[in-house]
């Protein structure tokens, strides 16, 4: 594991990454600076304004150039401001991009230990902070640092009496500021992972809405909310908290010394030693230099949220990619797939295969029977190239299935599950998912993949065929008519293996019906692998292979287990009278 940086190394590095343009950034800078520079200007011409002030030797000279200088500063700063704003949402957005593109190459290993919800907090919420802290907090920190240089610069040669009088200040405010850094920055910390974790439990019970109501489970969902939405609210507290103390404090101690520059000021004035002009122009060099200083405050704490950030945003980017993302491309048609004693645990105390090994030669019908939890789906997974074995190998023809890319690989597989998953869009985009060319298949080769899938018939009595929207996940339709179109999917697809798990597990009688024979259409002809808990979809395989406890306990065709196996014969006895 990767030594964890401290400090801003990371942050920087982080940002660098993303390769951002940086004559914006410069660009911008210069016009903040060019902006602070103009307005430490003011001041000055002030002074002369209130030291000449009177109706009959009001300068206009002046007064157009006071009113020139502050045009050039807003336009200065618009300028500026925007070009920042457009290089923080540049990080931004490659930052997502970046996340983005690396959490769908993650295993499915990772998504079993993590809340999708987090995941998604940490592309939307950390990356905000990190741009709020590029494109606004970090320039007002440099031009701030700028301005109170120069305006002590300036001060000083006015008047370095009254100028040491305001800098006792100074060290009196970062002697408050200082020690709140670590407190804030553990809050903060607390609050991104609270915010992560409620973002990912709103995001599971909205995703499952019916199994909630269905399981008349309001209440106890209200129960979660609220705790959460009370922690959060406890770190919103423990943040208002240190802000309250920040605040007034500097505010206290800068009205302190605003009153004992005037009082001493108007000592001054009183006995000529100092013009009006002057103490004017001190007092508005004196609120210049008061912004910048507060929002030190603010600055210091969002950089200590952005490291936050950058930490987790830094922990999904290291993560190791699923392995595959290389590899060659194979045409596995014709090719026999063989299982040579592969073994697979999550973790080391739980083996959930054991040393299973058998063949499946070009076109034959694999099937996997045997009591639920024994390893069915977990194999499947296997298969897929969703987990990689523990010990042994799996082998197309000759080949490890591990040399071959993971798109080469998948994509000439066909799969269709029980929970017949669909995306959000419309029949159109479901069937077309994940090909590339999906912008090139004609009406008529989708219609035609849906007649083969019995599909065609319940498409057409929707107004709006092809392009009739599905819902989330798919709630607008049956399962069965779900189904199909996965079937429907796979038939696109043209797949050289195909995977069956449990594909008519949840459907009514007259669903199952029209899914077999679509089934049927589609396996002829393709290496089939089905997992069923219903014997009688199963009976004509060419090989049946009985697990338990991750186990291979039997095999053989139907009529041989019936002889051989003890519990699959009660099996069939209980489901084929």
């Amino acid at each position: 594991m990767k030594e964890k940086q401290s400090g801003l190394k990371p942050f920087i590095s982080l940002i660098l990454s993303t390769k951002f343009p940086k004559w914006p950034l410069i660009i911008g800078l210069i016009g903040s600076i060019i902006t602070m520079l103009v307005g430490l200007s003011i001041p000055l011409l002030t002074r002369e304004l209130v030291n000449g002030f009177s109706v009959e030797s009001l300068s206009v000279t002046l007064i157009v150039v006071i009113f020139a200088v502050f045009i050039l500063q807003a336009v200065v700063d618009g300028v500026s401001t925007y070009l920042l704003a457009a290089v923080g949402q540049r990080i931004v957005a490659k930052l997502r991009e970046m996340m983005w593109f690396k959490l769908i190459r993650l295993p499915v290993s990772y998504f079993d230990k993590h809340a999708s919800g987090e995941s998604v907090s940490r592309v939307v919420n950390d990356t905000g902070i990190v741009k709020d802290l590029i494109s606004q907090h970090f320039p007002q920190f440099i031009t701030g640092i700028i301005t109170i240089i120069g305006a002590i610069v300036i001060l000083i040669i006015m008047d370095w009496k009254m100028t040491i009088l305001m800098l006792i200040a100074v060290p009196v405010t970062f002697a408050i500021m200082m020690p709140l850094g670590s407190r804030m920055a553990k809050v903060s910390k607390g609050m991104q992972d609270e915010t992560a974790t409620f973002t990912g439990e709103i995001q599971q019970t909205l995703s499952e809405t019916r199994l909630m109501k269905s399981s008349t489970a309001e209440k106890v969902e209200e129960k979660k909310g609220v705790k959460g939405i009370n922690n959060l609210f406890s770190y919103g507290l423990k943040e208002a908290r240190i802000f309250a103390f920040i605040g007034p404090s500097i505010y206290t101690i800068m009205m302190l010394v605003i009153v004992a520059i005037i009082g001493y000021g108007g000592i001054r004035v009183a006995n000529g030693s100092m013009s009006t002009g002057s103490l004017v122009a001190f007092l508005l060099y004196l609120f210049q230099i008061i912004y910048p200083i507060t929002s030190f405050a603010m600055f210091f704490t969002e950089l200590q949220k952005a490291k936050g950030a950058t930490e987790r945003i830094i922990e999904i980017l290291e993560i190791e990619e699923e392995p595959g993302q290389g590899g060659i491309d194979k045409d596995i048609a014709n090719e026999a797939v063989h299982v040579d004693n592969i073994s697979f645990a999550y973790n080391e105390e739980e083996s959930i295969i054991e040393n299973v090994s058998f063949v499946a030669e070009p076109g034959e019908m694999i099937a996997f029977a045997g009591p639920s939890g024994g390893g069915k789906t977990t194999l499947f997974g296997l298969l897929e190239r969703y987990y990689e074995p523990t010990d042994g190998e799996i082998r197309i023809g000759k080949m490890p299935i591990n040399r071959l890319s993971l798109a080469s690989w998948r994509s000439q597989i066909g799969y269709v599950s029980q929970e017949s998953a669909m995306m959000a869009g419309t029949i159109r985009d479901n069937l077309t998912y994940g090909l590339r060319n999906a912008e090139n298949i004609s009406d008529n080769e989708l219609w035609k993949v849906a007649e083969m899938a019995y599909a065609d018939k319940f498409i057409k009595t929707f107004s709006k065929g092809l392009d009739t929207e599905v819902g989330e996940r798919g709630v607008k339709l049956s399962g069965g008519q779900r189904q199909r179109i996965n079937i429907a999917r796979a038939f696109l697809r043209d797949p050289k293996i195909l995977m069956l798990d449990e594909a008519t597990a949840s459907l009514d009688s007259q669903s199952e019906h029209a899914v077999q024979e679509a089934l049927a259409r589609l396996m002829k002809g393709r290496t089939t692998f089905i997992i069923a808990h219903r014997l009688s979809t199963i009976v004509d395989a060419d090989n049946i292979i009985f697990i338990e406890k991750g186990e291979v306990t039997g095999s053989g065709s139907h009529e041989q287990l019936i002889e051989t196996h003890e519990l699959y014969r009660k099996f069939a006895e209980q489901q084929l009278k």
